[in-house]
Formats: C-alpha cells, structure tokens, sequence
C-alpha cells in the first residue's frame, strides 16, 4: 500500500454511466478510499452497506467516501440502486485496476481490487491505510479513529 504522508495521486473514474468523478475535485474534504473486490460478494455488499450505514458519522468530520472495485459502472448501477447507497462508486474497470495498481491494492491473481481503506486530509495527503485479508470486512472504526485523529491535529494548530 501506499504509505502515509505521500499526496494520493490523482485519477478520474466513472461514478455513472454518463458522469466521472475527479479526485482533485475533493480538495478541501477529507476522502476515504474504499478499494473492495467485487459488487454482489457478501463481504463488499456487507461492507457497503455499513459505510452507507455511517455516512452521517463521516459527513461530520467533513468527509467524502468513495467506493472502488474492477466491476463495470453498470454492475455498480445497479448494485447502488438495489443496497439504496448514497455514496458514489467509481468503475476502475478499463483499463482493469488502473487505480488500484497506482494504490498498491490490485490483485494480480484474482484480477480484482483488494479490500483496502485510505483516508486522505482536505490537501489529499494520505493520512491512514489499512488492507484488510480478503474475506473480512474491515469496519468503520479505523476510517472514524483517522477522521477523528484528523480533526484533533486541525483543531492544536
């Protein structure tokens, strides 16, 4: 993975089928990357639908997530209407894991994105990441310690 203190590099990708979403154009939020292998797995729809769950928590600390996987942007279409998320994911589709190659959290093997989390500040400065094993759905409560460290670093300067 990529570590901590390093500027998340940029990318855009599809988060409709008509619309892309640039990470650049998240300045001035904190960004949670949630890189996940697949759509329909019920690890990743349990772990989507937890951060759907929390997303209130993250709006708090002034925080955007975004979820990430190979799957296409009509697979993701359809997986956001049937879970009801309110959270954007991005179609690192083609060419296949280009994101999560330059985050470190492609699967060669697998040919699908590994269950990694990063949490960038509002410069887009890798602030926390974390790669859960495969089969395990890592929570929520790493990604609110980190926005919660964050906020506690602003507020002392």
């Amino acid at each position: 993975m990529l570590q901590s203190g390093i500027i998340a590099p940029d990318f855009e990708l599809n988060s409709t089928p008509d619309q892309t979403l640039k990470l650049s154009e998240l300045k001035g939020k904190k960004v949670i990357l949630a890189f996940y292998p697949a759509d329909w797995s019920p690890v990743c729809g349990d772990q989507m639908t937890l951060y759907n769950e929390t997303l209130r928590l993250f709006s708090r600390h002034n925080a955007q997530l975004l979820g990430i996987s190979v799957d296409s942007k009509w697979c993701h279409t359809a997986f956001i209407h049937y879970h009801k998320f309110h959270f954007p994911l991005l179609a690192d589709f083609e060419p296949k894991g280009e994101v999560a190659r330059m985050y470190e959290s492609y699967d060669e093997k697998e040919g699908e994105c590994k269950r990694a989390l990063y949490v960038l500040d509002e410069d887009g400065i890798i602030r926390w990441n974390y790669l859960s094993p495969t089969g395990v759905n890592p929570g929520a409560n790493g990604i609110l310690q980190a926005l919660e460290t964050l906020d506690h670093q602003k507020k002392k300067s």
